[in-house]
């Protein structure tokens, strides 16, 4: 039921463009940061390897796969990450604040914030990840009042406009554009 309203009720859009704007805010801002202020992930990716989460009962790691994923691959990889992250975060700003691609965005940054838990960092990661999650359920209608709006118009097979209340669906059905092949008896 919630999930319904969040996916179709213009009340619901009009809240999540407010969440999506103070969300792609944080992103904007982070990434900005980074940007201009000589971000480098190699500190924080060493701490990750050599200080993981681990279970205080059993002395095991919580996380082995991201631990071995940040060992071997953006350890040696470590200048992309640098300018990935930045661009990444600059990225989902962008897209939550303009409405564009909004399922998408919210999907890339709730999958940074579960990387950057993983690791071992709080912050304002979990808030982050329940104000993203509220997004990315919503779906397109997290976009109605942005980009997505004329985004979903224009992947529409047919020129009739989208009525939102259907989740983005032609009003109209769309015709069948491949040829009807006869059976051959």
């Amino acid at each position: 039921m919630m999930v319904k309203w969040l996916r179709e009720n213009r009340y619901a859009a009009a809240f999540l463009l407010l969440v999506r704007l103070y969300v792609g805010y944080e992103w904007i801002t982070a990434g900005w940061h980074k940007l201009t202020g000589g971000f480098d992930a190699g500190g924080f990716l060493k701490n990750a390897v050599t200080k993981p989460i681990v279970d205080k009962a059993t002395n095991e790691l919580v996380y082995p796969t991201f631990t071995a994923f940040v060992n071997n691959v953006a350890l040696p990889n470590v200048k992309i990450i640098n300018v990935m992250i930045p661009i990444g975060e600059l990225l989902v700003g962008l897209g939550l604040i303009l409405g564009g691609l909004t399922a998408a965005a919210a999907f890339f940054g709730l999958l940074m914030n579960f990387m950057f838990m993983f690791a071992g960092t709080v912050s304002t990661n979990p808030w982050m990840i329940l104000l993203g999650g509220l997004i990315f359920m919503a779906g397109a209608n997290a976009g109605k009042y942005g980009l997505d709006f004329y985004l979903l118009c224009l992947t529409c097979a047919s020129s009739s406009p989208i009525n939102m209340t259907t989740r983005g669906r032609p009003e109209q059905p769309v015709r069948n554009i491949l040829p009807h092949i006869s059976k051959v008896g």
